[in-house]
């Protein structure tokens, strides 16, 4: 395929803080004891698609990335690492490497994207439809601690979040409307012209934008030098595209819409709840072969994953222990690991004290050890950590080089590089950035820890 690939990686984002930092880049951290990155370059590399181009926020962020994709990639991908300004946004990455993109097409991944769907078969999609613009749409993921957090209240369960309104044609391969952002709290409004143009419309409020994308370059390019105030591709390229296709097609008669207002078929937010899966609007003029016709205009296309895909992006704090949760758990096919008879990893070189217990869905690296009467359910500790006696880890994340001393416990925590916790000490549903000392027998809760 003649295709260019571009992976956004970020940089030091500060909704990671204070998990990441200027010494681990967003693309560095540990999910599951593997750098974030290497989910999306596998994946690539699984699609046959080895020349990339890394885009990372700051020069200092650039350089251990690169470093890093050097050595574990050697001889397997060709990688160049560009580094941009920070706080540019996806478009304006973008934007700032236009002038090496060359190919007819490209596909553009965010770097935080942990998933099993191919991006070879959105690549696939794409060439097959002609399109502008091919999104990749996943079932939206289920957000918040698993079932065995000994956390309460109804905001501690598991849910799923509406992050897009999206509307599909009859064969749900042309991308008609999208609405993402803060946007998705308002009246849909919908272009009656283009419902009338395509005949049916399927409104559904169950699908993530997964920040996989291919593109037609040439229209890609006109839109980022264009439109310079576009910061990001998912709340502004994406939209502007799906929102001036089909301008040249011929309109039909008089459509059968909701709540008509002028052009628009308006839906109120709150009948949202209605629509539960989708909700169709038909017209009586039905032109099912128009999307499939060039009209002068472009082609906005979409490929669903199936419910059985894992699809999430590593976004949030709270995206950070829900990736490291699936991905020890019902999404470890994505670890690369192979887990024990009792669903979990042991590494040979770590030791463990007597009446200690390991229990499914967890990782223990190599070189770490764990004192007499330990429990660590659901939890992920990193390489050479050193725990105390009677310590409880539960629902959390230990990274590298960490201390717990003895009668620690921590539940839903994460625990970043050479931390050191005293003994007695207590966190749930903390963050506790690298190198900070939680000073002995004190209990935090719901807090962010980090040295000044």
């Amino acid at each position: 395929m003649d295709f260019q690939v571009v992976v956004l990686a970020g940089g030091t984002s500060e909704t990671l803080s204070p998990l990441v930092s200027k010494d681990v880049p967003k693309a560095l951290l540990p999910v599951a004891n593997r750098p974030l990155l290497s989910y999306a370059l596998d994946l690539l590399e699984a699609s046959d698609l080895k020349d990339l181009i890394v885009v990372v926020e700051g020069q200092e962020a650039a350089r251990l990335v690169g470093a890093w994709v050097s050595s574990a990639y050697l001889d397997r991908l060709r990688v160049e690492v560009v580094a941009v300004s920070e706080d540019l946004g996806s478009a304006g990455a973008l934007r700032a490497i236009s002038k090496r993109l060359t190919a007819n097409d490209i596909l553009v991944i965010s770097g935080d994207l942990v998933t099993d769907v191919l991006p070879g078969a959105v690549a696939a999609t794409h060439r097959r439809n002609g399109a502008a613009v091919t999104a990749l749409l996943c079932s939206v993921p289920v957000s918040g601690p698993s079932e065995t957090a000994s956390s309460s209240g109804k905001d501690k369960a598991k849910k799923p979040n509406r992050l897009n309104i999206v509307g599909l044609d009859k064969t749900k391969q042309f991308l008609l409307h999208i609405v993402s952002g803060t946007d998705v709290e308002k009246d849909v409004r919908v272009d009656k012209r283009k419902i009338q143009a395509v005949g049916q419309m399927e409104i559904r409020s169950d699908l993530m934008d997964a920040h996989l994308y291919a593109f037609k370059r040439t229209i890609l390019q006109d839109v980022v030098e264009q439109k310079e105030a576009y910061r990001s591709i998912r709340l502004e390229v994406l939209p502007y595209l799906v929102r001036s296709q089909l301008r040249s097609a011929p309109s039909g008669g008089i459509g059968t819409t909701v709540g008509e207002t002028g052009n628009n078929a308006v839906f109120s937010s709150g009948n949202l709840q209605c629509l539960s899966q989708h909700r169709v609007i038909a017209p009586s003029a039905f032109k099912q072969d128009v999307l499939s016709r060039s009209h002068g205009g472009h082609r906005c296309c979409a490929y669903i994953a199936t419910k059985s895909k894992y699809c999430h992006r590593l976004n949030s704090i709270q995206s950070y222990c829900d990736i490291n949760r699936d991905v020890t758990g019902e999404a470890s096919h994505l670890s690369g690991y192979s887990f024990s008879a009792q669903n979990n990893i042991i590494h040979p070189s770590s030791v463990l004290g007597s009446k200690t217990t390991i229990g499914p869905h967890c990782i223990l690296a190599e070189g770490s050890q764990l004192g007499d009467k330990c429990s660590v359910k659901r939890s992920v500790i990193g390489r050479h950590c050193r725990i105390g006696s009677n310590v409880k880890i539960v629902n959390s994340v230990v990274m590298n080089h960490v201390v717990i001393e003895d009668g620690c416990h921590i539940q839903g925590s994460v625990v970043c590089n050479n931390v050191q916790l005293q003994e007695r000490s207590v966190l749930k549903d903390c963050q506790i950035g690298a190198g900070y000392i939680v000073t002995a027998g004190s209990e935090h809760k719901a807090e962010s820890l980090a040295r000044k």
